[in-house]
């Protein structure tokens, strides 16, 4: 009877550990309003269940993630067209937030929405990805599985990025890696230089490219020196934030127009306004200056707020 108990507390903890193992609380949202009535809809109502169960049932680190501490997410994929066999052509916005110490606030670590996203589902067919082999066997479905991944080690890395200095660098190269050995078809874009000048492919290239490595320590700067000090140090908050600014604009200035740069302040531009709200004039002053090199779409928003 003890032996059976013995084994009962081992079997009950393990499954407690694969429960709070995985990093990722998303929500997956699937929009099929522009695919004619001539294909089943039922068909996307299951990829967006098979596509939530990917995401969240999967281990994508080493690291045992409580629930209080799985990563909130949102995956919201448009599809706007449908072609033959079984192939979409969607638009795929990925939010991800990350707590701010002391409050009920998520700061919004990823707000970006991905024009490029083909991909093959035949309703059913299991989603498989493998580091080692992104390719696959078929372009379409590969992209599918390549593409969710791709964004799912980027939220990781800039969630570890957020509390420890340069923590996010083996999922970056694990994106990396996803770039590298993508789907190869001609209709499949977003993995190459030549797709454009803002896409996957730039986005990671910034993101482990040693030229900008002030980023890393900008996003670490900005969460865990300053959000996260401004329930109980909110002067010193500030200043951290005031000196993310000033990181973010050496490398602006060394090197324009950097999709990381626009991609920061996406979704961002009301937290820093608020932020710099309650600052004494030379450094409200200070950060409207650095705000309008650096965040040009958001500049009326932040003369409106700060001046």
């Amino acid at each position: 009877m003890r032996k059976k108990y013995f084994f009962f507390i081992v079997a009950m903890g393990m499954a407690l550990s694969s429960v709070h193992a995985q990093e990722l609380n998303a929500k997956v949202t699937v929009l099929a309003g522009r695919v004619p009535s001539t294909v089943d809809h039922k068909v996307f109502q299951t990829l967006q269940g098979a596509i939530f169960n990917f995401l969240n049932n999967r281990k994508w680190s080493n690291e045992n993630f409580q629930n209080n501490e799985k990563i909130t997410c949102n995956f919201l994929i448009n599809i706007s067209s449908a072609g033959d066999n079984n192939t979409y052509q969607a638009n795929l916005t990925v939010q991800a937030g990350r707590p701010v110490f002391n409050t009920s606030y998520q700061s919004p670590l990823i707000n970006f929405n991905d024009e490029s996203f083909t991909f093959r589902y035949v309703e059913y067919q299991p989603l498989d990805f493998n580091d080692n082999r992104v390719q696959g066997s078929e372009p379409y479905a590969a992209n599918l599985t390549a593409e969710l991944a791709y964004y799912v080690y980027l939220i990781l890395g800039l969630n570890f990025d957020s509390f420890s200095l340069r923590g996010g660098d083996p999922y970056f190269q694990r994106a990396l890696n996803i770039v590298n050995n993508a789907p190869d078809s001609r209709d499949i874009s977003g993995w190459k230089p030549f797709d454009g000048v803002r896409n996957r492919y730039w986005l990671i290239e910034n993101l482990t490219n040693s030229k900008y490595t002030l980023i890393h320590d900008a996003y670490y700067s900005y969460y865990r020196s300053g959000l996260d000090q401004l329930y109980d140090r909110e002067a010193e908050g500030r200043t951290a934030i005031l000196n993310t600014l000033n990181m973010l604009n050496t490398v602006n200035t060394e090197t324009p127009n950097t999709m990381i740069m626009q991609f920061f302040f996406q979704g961002r531009s009301g937290e820093i306004s608020k932020v710099f709200q309650k600052s004494p004039p030379d450094e409200k002053s200070r950060a409207l200056e650095l705000l309008t090199k650096l965040d040009i779409t958001n500049l009326n928003k932040y003369k409106q707020d700060l001046q």
